[in-house]
């Protein structure tokens, strides 16, 4: 097994035995490339979407002053 800057590098014969331990560093985020001798044949990556960032929707949501004002439909309550 091979690491890079980018991706994990491994033959596919040692890919089969390690799957389970790809599949969680793949879902961790680490991009793995399966090779066949020095080619390479298959790339594992995630495909759980990316978690949005605190703060992504500034601007984006309003609310109006008279937010908390009662309804007029309720008033008689």
């Amino acid at each position: 097994m091979l690491a890079s800057e980018t991706s994990l590098k491994i033959d596919i014969s040692e890919a089969q035995i390690q799957l389970l331990h790809l599949l969680d560093l793949a879902i961790a985020g680490q991009e793995i490339v399966i090779t066949q001798g020095d080619q390479p044949v298959a790339r594992l990556v995630s495909i759980a979407p990316k978690r949005s960032l605190f703060g992504s929707d500034k601007g984006k949501i309003f609310m109006s002053d008279d937010f908390d004002s009662p309804l007029p439909e309720f008033e008689e309550y």
